[in-house]
Formats: structure tokens, sequence, C-alpha cells
């Protein structure tokens, strides 16, 4: 027995939130802690390094297991066809349609939906990650062509990429009309109910 373990966080045009990614480690930790091997397959863009669908045949794989995000749409579709000689199991996902065939096409699927069931995430275990404050300043006609924004937040961005971190954009910006746009507040800013950091 060998397990694929899978999720949208292994599609070339899928996504790895952290959710997907909190939720593949978990479902990985509990296979192995049941003794069951497995190899774990990423999007080229999120792990360029690891492995990836095409580098996991289907031979190799006696279950697909998918973990997290819902079960909808081509890519799950797909992942049927490639695997269709697989035992194919999804686990704390989400069942938009139950007719669709990515719903279908698995021989169990295990469903977070009931509101009941705790995310999968919510078992992974998780390290100490340092979270960095970014703020680029927005372009200033003010300066004309001494304006270097986009070369240093170019230069900026390409550097934090590389980092290993969790990257939050903050804003300078102390305006109130837009509060997504908007910094968190202290409680003397002007027009700001009282505040109490978390």
């Amino acid at each position: 027995m060998r397990v694929l373990l899978t999720g949208w966080a292994s599609f070339l045009h899928g996504e790895a939130t952290a959710g997907d990614v909190l939720s593949l480690r978990a479902t990985g930790a509990a296979l192995a802690a049941a003794g069951i091997g497995h190899d774990v397959v990423w999007s080229p863009g999120f792990r360029p390094g690891a492995r990836h669908l095409p580098d996991a045949p289907p031979g190799d794989y006696t279950h697909v297991v998918f973990a997290c995000g819902p079960v909808h749409g081509p890519q799950v579709r797909a992942l049927h066809e490639r695997y269709a000689a697989c035992r194919r199991i999804a686990v704390g996902v989400s069942v938009v349609d139950p007719e669709d065939p990515a719903v279908t096409g698995f021989h169990r699927v295990f469903a977070r939906d009931d509101g009941v069931t705790p995310d999968l995430s919510l078992a992974a275990s998780v390290s100490t990650t340092p979270v960095l404050g970014v703020v680029l300043a927005p372009h200033q006609p003010e300066y004309g062509g001494a304006g270097r924004h986009d070369e240093v937040h170019d230069a900026l961005t390409g550097w934090l990429a590389g980092l290993d971190c969790a990257r939050v954009p903050l804003d300078t910006r102390l305006a109130h009309e837009d509060w997504r746009g908007a910094p968190p507040r202290t409680s003397s800013s002007p027009r700001c109910p009282k505040w109490t950091p978390w």
C-alpha cells in the first residue's frame, strides 16, 4: 500500500493557502503515524524543487488522498482520470455540488460541511515562523523623475520572496474612508474607537 497525498496545493493552477498546506501536513502525519507510506505532490508554482504530479506515476500508488478545499472543477476530475486504478479518498473537503464528477469520482468523501467536523488544518503541527510587516510607498508624482518606487519595490519584494516568513502588507496611510487599505490604528488615532492590541 502506498498513498499519493494531494490537494489544491498540488495543482499547477491551484492555490496553496495556509489551510491547504497545514491540512496536507496533518493528513501526512496521520498516515505516517499509522505506518502508511506516502508521497506528497506540490504545485511547481509553490514548491519548484519538490515532487509534482508528473513525477508521481499512477502505477506507484494504491490510493490517492485529496485533502482540504472544495472538490470541484476540471483539475480534480483530471486527478480521477490519471489515477483511475487507485482507490481515491477525499478528506476534510467541501462539497459544492454532490453530483459533480469531481465529487462522485471519489470512492469515499469525508466532508467538513456539517459544521461539526473541525478543519484538518487545526490538527497540524506548526513551527514558529517570523512575521514581517511590509510597507511599500505608493508612487508619488510629486517626486517626478527622481522617484525610484518600482525599482525599490522590485528589489525588496524579490528579496522577501526568498525568505522563510509570513509577509503581511501594511499601509502607512491613516485614511478612514477605506478601512481595508488603512493600517491598524491606536486609540489616539482620530475617529477611531478604543482599540486593544492582540
